[in-house]
C-alpha cells in the first residue's frame, strides 16, 4: 500500500510503500500532492519511506510511476529515500545521478536525518540573472551548485530577447568560486544551453577568482563561437562593460 506520511515538518511532504503498490493507490496519494503543489505554484521536498516488507510496484502502478515521475520532476527541491532494502538503496544512489533534483539515501534510522536534510536545501536558486536592455549584457549571479532550473530560467530570459532585439551583446558570469553543478542533469543542461546560444552572444565574460577561471578563455575558444575574456571578481563594471562592447579588456 501507499499512504501519506503524517507530522512532516513544514515544506516536507512525507510517503511510505509497503507490501505491494498499485496503480490506484498511487492515483490517490502521490497526484493530488503533485496537483496540489501546481496549484499552489509552490516546490515539493519528498520524503520517500520504503518498508522491510516491500513488495514492489504492480505493473499498472510502474507506468503511472514513470508517466508521473516524468511530468513533475521540475517542481522537485530534493528527495529523500528512506529505506533498509538493499537493491532499492542502489538503485536510488545510480538514480540520483539522471534526476534533476538531488536525491539521497538514509536508513530507516536515520529519519530524523532525511528531514533535516531535505529542509537545509536552498530555498532559492543557485543562480540569478539580470538583464540591462540599454546594453544588451545578462549578468549571472553564481552562489550555488548549478541546476538545471536555473539554466530554464536564464534560457527563457534570453530567448525573448533574441525573438526581440536580435543577437545579444554579451553575457557576464560573477562567481567568487565555480560550485559546479548539483547533478549530471545540471551539466548536460548547461551543455545544451551553450549550444542553443553561443552563436547569438557576441560576448561572454567571466568574472571570477578562482583558479580554474584562468583557464577558462583558453578553453572556451574550441567550443563557443562567443569571444571570451576573464576578468577579477571584483572587476564587474570592467566586465559589463567589455561584454557590451564599450570597453577593450585591460592587457
Amino acid at each position: 500500500m501507499l499512504e501519506k506520511l503524517a507530522n512532516m515538518p513544514e515544506g516536507i511532504d512525507g510517503v511510505k510503500a509497503s507490501g505491494k503498490v498499485t496503480k490506484e493507490e498511487y492515483e490517490v496519494v502521490v497526484e493530488p500532492l503533485i496537483d496540489a503543489a501546481r496549484r499552489e505554484n509552490r516546490r515539493i521536498r519528498l520524503l520517500y519511506q520504503v518498508a522491510p516488507d516491500f513488495q514492489g510496484l504492480a505493473p499498472a502502478a510502474v507506468w503511472e510511476d514513470t508517466k508521473v515521475g516524468l511530468s513533475s520532476l521540475k517542481l522537485f527541491d530534493g528527495c529523500a529515500v528512506v529505506t533498509d532494502i538493499g537493491w532499492i538503496r542502489e538503485l536510488s544512489r545510480l538514480g540520483s545521478f539522471l534526476v534533476s533534483c538531488p536525491t539521497r539515501v538514509f536508513g530507516n534510522d536515520e529519519l530524523g536525518e532525511a528531514t533535516d536534510w531535505l529542509s537545509s536545501l536552498p530555498q532559492g536558486p543557485g543562480v540569478s540573472h539580470h538583464l540591462d536592455s540599454e546594453t544588451g549584457v545578462v549578468v549571472v549571479e553564481v552562489q550555488q551548485p548549478l541546476r538545471v532550473q536555473d539554466f530554464d530560467a536564464l534560457a527563457v530570459t534570453v530567448d525573448t530577447w533574441l525573438e526581440r532585439q536580435g543577437d545579444l551583446h554579451g553575457l557576464v558570469v560573477h562567481a567568487r568560486e565555480f560550485p559546479g553543478w548539483q547533478n549530471f542533469p545540471s551539466l548536460l543542461r548547461h551543455m545544451k544551453f551553450v549550444r542553443d546560444h553561443h552563436r547569438r552572444i557576441g560576448r561572454v565574460a567571466l568574472a571570477a577568482d578562482s583558479k580554474l577561471a584562468e583557464l577558462v578563455p583558453h578553453l572556451a575558444k574550441h567550443f563557443v563561437q562567443a569571444e571570451v575574456n576573464r576578468f577579477g571578481y571584483d572587476d564587474l563594471d570592467e566586465a559589463i562593460a567589455w561584454a557590451a562592447g564599450t570597453r577593450q579588456a585591460s592587457s
